[in-house]
């Protein structure tokens, strides 16, 4: 962890922060939420290791990253853009992708709008979406955590009653389970949360102070915008690219007790020809035991399935 480089790039008018360690060809790790570089922890370290440029962003308003002025107009392109702008800041032409939750998203919309700046794709527990498409979205249980955190000012609301590194401990501890997080009624989601359960055994107290220290800096402000107020608004420019292909290699993880394979109709789209269809050249696999969690409680096992998917398509 001590070889890791940490380095800010002005992308824009924002200064974006990065983690990086290796050399070689360029890997871009993407995080999602509650996490942030550090979630690559373990594979940054097996990727330079194995020869490879390991590159590790926070997005705009998370971690050490600028927060952007208008968090409101938040969208998902920005963080494409942003991604991109790296690259370009960094020198890469061109360069692989692994993504995790909501990042998997940005990893597949950047293969969309600048196909010729992906070598690859991998992603863990999200499977491409088209811009704007979430159906069964509102057959979902209501008390479902994304339906609350897509009301404007809930999810603060509901974060906010905690410390952050009681919200960070909570959220950890939910969503690490093979169960959908659903508040009953009159309940917010961080009431779901029950004390006397330990953090997973992969998850340490140090991990925890260091993920707590991060948010600390950058609040919850931009991450209740992106990943969850901003998928209720329009897609914006990202629905000039809707109707292409996903031409690039692409391999998808999922851990058979992710919790997000609950979602009305995940796994049948996973399994669909639909999927197949907008992602041609897609892989997947499923891994046992695994949690939404699955590169931080199985390091190197998934390190295996991701050095063996780059080196194919090297």
């Amino acid at each position: 962890m001590d070889k890791i480089q940490h380095k800010r790039f002005q992308v824009g008018e924002l200064n974006l922060h990065v983690a990086e360690i290796g050399s070689g060809p360029a890997v871009l790790l993407l995080h999602g939420f509650p996490e942030i570089w550090y979630s690559w922890r373990h594979q940054m370290i097996a990727l330079a290791e194995a020869g490879f440029h390991a590159i590790a962003p926070d997005f705009r308003g998370y971690g050490l990253s600028d927060q952007p002025s208008e968090p409101e107009k938040a969208a998902h392109y920005d963080l494409v853009e942003d991604t991109v702008g790296l690259l370009d800041a960094l020198g890469i032409d061109k360069a692989f992708i692994v993504a995790k939750d909501f990042g998997a998203s940005i990893a597949y919309y950047i293969g969309l709008c600048h196909p010729d700046r992906v070598k690859g794709i991998v992603t863990l527990g999200i499977p491409y979406r088209k811009p704007g498409a979430f159906p069964n979205r509102d057959s979902a249980p209501k008390g479902l955590y994304v339906r609350h955190w897509q009301e404007p000012g809930r999810g603060l609301a509901d974060l906010g009653r905690f410390d952050v590194k009681t919200v960070i401990r909570n959220i950890y501890t939910l969503f690490s389970s093979s169960e959908l997080p659903v508040a009953e009624d009159g309940k917010e989601v961080m009431d779901l949360y029950d004390p006397s359960i330990p953090l997973p055994p992969w998850f340490t107290e140090d991990d925890l102070q260091t993920y707590s220290s991060l948010y600390e800096k950058s609040g919850f402000v931009y991450p209740m915008q992106v990943p969850y107020l901003c998928s209720r608004r329009d897609p914006g420019r990202l629905a000039h690219f809707a109707d292409r292909t996903i031409q690039a290699p692409s391999l998808l993880i999922m851990g058979t007790k992710d919790y997000y394979l609950k979602f009305p109709g995940v796994e049948d789209y996973i399994k669909s020809d639909t999927l197949q269809s907008d992602v041609p050249n897609l892989e997947i696999k499923f891994f046992p035991e695994g949690s939404h969690f699955v590169q931080e409680q199985f390091p190197e096992e998934v390190n295996k399935l991701v050095l063996g998917f780059l080196n194919q398509h090297l």
